[in-house]
C-alpha cells in the first residue's frame, strides 16, 4: 500500500482500492478515488474544491451525520455513518470511532465526528479526525495509526507519545501539524520518542 499525507489530516492510500481521507488543498486533478472518507465538517478536513480533484462518477463518499445534507449536493454516492458501528463499502470494512475533545469546544462529542478503523488487504489503518484521547481510541486495535500532534484542536505532541506508546501499533503516522496548528519539528520529536520496537514514518515535513 502507497500511503501519502499531503498536509493537515489529507491521506491517499493507494493499492487495490484507492482511498482518501478529509482531502485539502489537493493541488492535482486526479479524479481516481473508490472512496472519500471525511471526519468532521471544519474547513481542513471537509474541502469541497479538494474533493472534486479526487472524485469521479463512480467514487463513494463516507461522511457523519453532520455532513448528510451538504454532501448530497456533492454526490449521490453517499454513506453517511454514525459513531460505534461497523460497515462495508465497495468492500472495504471499516468502524467509526468517535472522534472528540474532552473540554476544548471545537470537537464536541455531541456532534458525532468520527475516526475510521479501516481495514484494506488485511491491514487495519486508523485514520483517527480531530480529537483527543479517550476511552473509545483506547479501545481500537490497528496496525497503522494516523496520530494527530499538533495540539489545540487535538491531542499534543507529548499526549500522542503516550497514546501510540500503549496502543502498539506496527506504524505510526503523525498528522495535522506545521501548518494550522503545531510546528513542523514537532513529526522529529514524536519519532525520537516512540518505543523502538514502533515503526514511525514522517510524511510531513
Amino acid at each position: 500500500m502507497n500511503i501519502q499525507v499531503f498536509n493537515q489530516a489529507s491521506i491517499k492510500l493507494t493499492g487495490s482500492k484507492t482511498i482518501y481521507f478529509d482531502s485539502y488543498l489537493l493541488e492535482e486533478e486526479k479524479h481516481d478515488a473508490d472512496i472519500i472518507f471525511i471526519t468532521h465538517d471544519h474547513y481542513d478536513h471537509y474541502d469541497i474544491p479538494s474533493l472534486k480533484k479526487a472524485m469521479n462518477e463512480n467514487t463513494i463518499v463516507v461522511v457523519p451525520t453532520i455532513l448528510k445534507e451538504e454532501a448530497s449536493k456533492l454526490t449521490n454516492n453517499l454513506l453517511v455513518v454514525e459513531p460505534n458501528n461497523t460497515y462495508t463499502v465497495d468492500g472495504i470494512t471499516f468502524e467509526t470511532i468517535p472522534s472528540y475533545n474532552h473540554v476544548a469546544p471545537y470537537h464536541p462529542k455531541d456532534k458525532e465526528y468520527v475516526g475510521y478503523n479501516v481495514t484494506i488487504d488485511g491491514i487495519k489503518y486508523y485514520i483517527m479526525g480531530d480529537t483527543d484521547r479517550t476511552p473509545e481510541t483506547d479501545k481500537v486495535k490497528t496496525d497503522i495509526c494516523f496520530v494527530p500532534i499538533g495540539g489545540t484542536y487535538t491531542m499534543n505532541v507529548d499526549e500522542a507519545i503516550d497514546y501510540i506508546n500503549e496502543l502498539k501499533p506496527k506504524k505510526a503516522i503523525p498528522i495535522h501539524y506545521g501548518s494550522i496548528v503545531g510546528d513542523i519539528i514537532l513529526g522529529n520529536e514524536f519519532k525520537n520518542r516512540i518505543n523502538k520496537e514502533i515503526e514511525v514514518e514522517i510524511l510531513i515535513k
